[in-house]
């Protein structure tokens, strides 16, 4: 009989949750009264409890009970000495604050954040560059308001907006806010906090020229494209040198008046030949080439490839919850369990696919594969079975 070489004492699940901190996760619990009102459910079994839902992809708790029900006898393997009902869930979700969540990411965040950047990022050369963007949640109910025109029959259905900042190196979140959808993008720049030198590059719907006048005192750059009805003029043009790539249009500095204050930027008309298609970029950096400024703006792309990863890998339509707490803790947990199967990635001795990675997962929650030892070799185990087989087809 063939024996299995990546068998391990504990499940998959298991293994990703060795991944967290336990006492600091209780130290931050207890910072925050999370347990303060619960005798078994705490805060390490709740997000446990909706860990197992990300990677499960349950969308209900009746489907979450039931999970937990038919994982009875392993349910020692993940720290937890109960399955929870789904009462119990629910109202978590809906009192525990959503917060103490978000301080875990955080602090999971500090602990891989060495271990998750990208050396091989052509970016990488220049320092301390961060992209902004957010992405709407549609919800199913009208928890939050909704961007857009009320509609005729007065339904209208509620939206979350994620407002994200990465580090260009690191491909996950380093800092997260929520707001309605109907919250305007440029309040989510005041929550930043920039270090001296950085680079920020977000799309122009974050335009905000106080704080471009703000940014340019305190010595951050920025790279955005200019609006379509914004009224400037033109101060003088710069010269564009002979190395310049063709696509390069114009390299000019104008001044911008928006409520009586003056900001002088410098403008880029840049040709998308791959595109048909023009772009007109404004920065406060005039030491970067035009072609540089245009190449970073493309790197916004990068955290649009986020926002699909989340949404395509994670239950983020179906919520177990209709208040904002409890959709704000499950965003969380995504994020948290994002990180972790990054973490699993980064340490795999084989390239994959993250979508590959979660559906391994996803389809092995809670059976005892070594989880590591599988991802760098899945077919080790197989082709010694067939070769097994073919020599004893010989002897024969």
């Amino acid at each position: 009989m063939h024996k299995y070489n990546k068998f391990s004492g504990k499940p998959i699940l298991s293994q990703i949750i060795n991944l967290l901190d336990r006492p600091k996760i209780k130290r931050t619990a207890e910072r925050n009264k999370s347990d303060r009102y619960y005798k078994k459910f705490k805060t390490i079994d709740h997000l446990i409890t909706m860990m197992s839902v990300s990677l499960s992809g349950c969308t209900s708790l009746r489907e979450v009970s039931s999970m937990f029900l038919a994982f009875e006898s392993r349910i020692n393997h993940l720290g937890i000495n109960y399955f929870p009902k789904r009462s119990t869930i629910a109202d978590a979700n809906s009192k525990r604050p959503s917060l103490v969540f978000g301080e875990i990411y955080y602090d999971l965040l500090i602990v891989y954040r060495k271990f998750l950047s990208d050396s091989s990022n052509q970016f990488n050369e220049i320092k301390n560059l961060f992209i902004a963007d957010s992405t709407t949640i549609s919800l199913f109910c009208d928890v939050l308001k909704g961007v857009g025109r009320n509609p005729i029959n007065g339904k209208k259905k509620g939206g979350i907006k994620m407002h994200t900042l990465i580090n260009s190196s690191e491909d996950v979140p380093s800092l997260v806010c929520f707001t309605s959808a109907a919250t305007h993008d440029h309040v989510f720049l005041k929550n930043l906090n920039l270090q001296k030198g950085s680079i920020i590059v977000f799309d122009k719907g974050y335009n905000d020229y106080n704080q471009y006048f703000e940014w340019n005192i305190d010595g951050i750059s920025f790279v955005t494209r200019q609006k379509d009805n914004a009224v400037w003029i033109s101060k003088e043009e710069l010269e564009i040198s002979d190395n310049t790539p063709s696509g390069v249009l114009k390299d000019e500095i104008i001044i911008i008046t928006k409520d009586k204050v003056s900001i002088e930027l410098r403008r880029i008309a840049y040709w998308d030949d791959s595109q048909k298609k023009l772009y007109e970029f404004i920065t406060n950096n005039y030491k970067l080439s035009p072609d540089k400024v245009a190449n970073i703006y493309k790197q916004r792309w990068q955290i649009e490839t986020l926002f699909k990863r989340l949404k395509q890998n994670f239950p983020l339509k179906y919520f177990l919850g209709d208040s904002q707490n409890a959709i704000e803790i499950q965003i969380w947990v995504s994020l948290i369990v994002h990180l972790l199967l990054k973490v699993v990635q980064k340490k795999a001795e084989r390239k994959w696919a993250y979508s590959n990675l979660v559906s391994i997962v996803r389809f092995h929650l809670m059976t005892y594969i070594d989880l590591f030892k599988f991802l760098k070799n899945p077919e080790s185990d197989w082709e010694k079975l067939t070769n097994k087989i073919k020599e004893q087809y010989v002897l024969f």
